[in-house]
């Protein structure tokens, strides 16, 4: 009774484990093709891969890798720095003027939202 059990068990746990296999078999495939296809709304790291992808595309090997890591390692462009920074330029000094007229509650957000959307 007991070998019984085992052996049913043993069958139970290799069918299960072949349809399992089964089963995640096809979403691979499935997954590669959309991973083909160019997205709408590509990441800026997706965009960088792609580009870094296609400098590389006459290197082979350790000259391959060591190239991809310093491609993908560099620093984004200096514009978007300098944008963010007038931004917080803009906050700091819209924040500087509610304070200076001691403005609470609903007067400083419309302040505030007014300041942000004329300014610069």
């Amino acid at each position: 009774m007991k070998q019984l059990l085992t052996l049913l068990g043993l069958s139970v746990c290799i069918s299960m484990g072949s349809a399992y296999a089964a089963d995640a078999a096809p979403a691979a495939p499935a997954a590669a093709p959309a991973a083909a296809a160019p997205a709408a709304g590509k990441t800026a790291q997706q965009g960088k891969m792609a580009t870094c992808n296609k400098d590389a595309a006459d290197k082979k090997g350790d000259e391959r890798k060591a190239f991809m890591k310093e491609c993908l390692s560099a620093k984004p462009a200096a514009p978007a720095a300098s944008k963010k920074t007038a931004q917080q330029e803009k906050m700091k000094t819209c924040n500087k003027d509610a304070g200076d007229k001691q403005l609470k509650g609903a007067d400083r957000k419309a302040f505030m939202k007014d300041c942000l959307s004329n300014k610069g």
